[in-house]
């Protein structure tokens, strides 16, 4: 019997490898496809704003990277005791405004580097709402009516009077996304963009609402992949909602898928976006990987120092063997 409804992914004609720089953007599920990258030893830089939920924040930020943006003073506002961008997740806030300003250039410029060689863009949507700034906020702002209306990317636990809440229509989402990816394109012409919508639900917005949001990012997204070359989508919310489609691959909450389907998720990454020669070489690192998060109970034992002796010289072999890698971690580890 068949428990799973099948779906057909489409792989690109050219999969990822371990010599490919990737750059990660968008929701919190972009952080589990970057870690599980990073993890195995894939050159990646995820989030260089944070994360971002919402079409416009993305765009915003692929274009601030693009044009090497360096942010000023007069683009921080202070609120409960800290410094914050409303471009920026809150990691990058500061109780000093220099120190956040150091932080948020000190990305950018990261960010810009890295997609200039860019192999690949992972873009994870989560939300079609986005927010914008009111004149509430605007009558204390130091630039006031400069920032009227203006999206954030993050709303920094500000009063709620000083947002309204727009839900992006599909038209302005195929505009924004279409226009990123053509500048994105004119920027790195080999850069590879792979979309994925975020399996997380946004039941703050509502079931219902939160369904019309993931509707329309869906219908854009796949229209904007028709138009342009090199565009693709990974199905990470379909594989959630409609092939396990059970709470128990949920968390507590209900809202955010546990270990075992984010694992999943990414086994059909792996399968369908990483070329055959890769997908070997990842299992030979995870050994060295596991190893390295071995914890033992008795580490002064002649067993526990052979173990380490073993593994070190199979992390020098693997680095040996493939240069491209970076097991600096790992050999430091073993060597102790």
């Amino acid at each position: 019997m068949q428990f799973q409804l099948p779906i057909q992914i489409k792989p690109p004609e050219t999969r990822i490898n371990y010599r490919d720089k990737i750059l990660l953007t968008g929701s919190c599920f972009t952080e589990h496809i970057g870690n599980s990258l990073a993890e195995l030893k894939f050159s990646v830089l995820q989030n260089p704003n944070g994360i971002l939920f919402d079409p416009r924040s993305v765009c915003s930020s692929l274009a601030s990277y693009i044009n090497n943006k360096e942010y000023k003073k007069s683009d921080l506002f202070y609120l409960n005791e800290v410094w914050n961008s409303w471009q920026h997740h809150s990691r990058f806030s500061n109780i000093n405004a220099d120190e956040c300003l150091r932080a948020i250039n000190r990305s950018q410029q990261q960010a810009h580097n890295f997609i200039k060689e860019a192999d690949w863009l992972i873009i994870t949507l989560g939300s079609s709402f986005s927010y914008r700034l009111t004149s509430e906020f605007s009558k204390i702002s130091p630039n006031g009516g400069d920032v009227e209306g203006a999206g954030v990317a993050n709303c920094h636990r500000a009063p709620s009077q000083w947002f309204n809440k727009y839900l992006l229509n599909i038209d302005e989402i195929i505009s924004q996304l279409g226009a990123t990816c053509q500048r994105l394109k004119e920027f790195n012409p080999n850069l590879k963009i792979i979309f994925t919508i975020s399996p997380v639900r946004h039941i703050r917005d509502g079931v219902i609402e939160n369904n019309r949001s993931k509707a329309r990012l869906i219908e854009a997204v796949h229209n904007v992949i028709n138009k342009y070359p090199g565009l693709y989508y990974f199905p990470a919310y379909e594989l959630v909602i409609d092939v396990l489609r059970d709470y128990r691959f949920y968390d507590i909450d209900m809202v955010h898928p546990n270990y075992p389907a984010t694992e999943f998720v990414m086994e059909k990454f792996r399968e369908n976006f990483v070329d055959e020669e890769s997908q070997q070489l990842m299992e030979e690192i995870k050994r060295v990987v596991i190893a390295r998060k071995h914890k033992a109970f008795q580490p002064e034992t002649g067993a526990h120092k052979l173990f380490l002796k073993a593994h070190l010289q199979k992390a020098k072999d693997l680095q040996v063997k493939c240069p491209f890698l970076d097991l600096t971690e790992e050999i430091d580890y073993f060597s102790k």
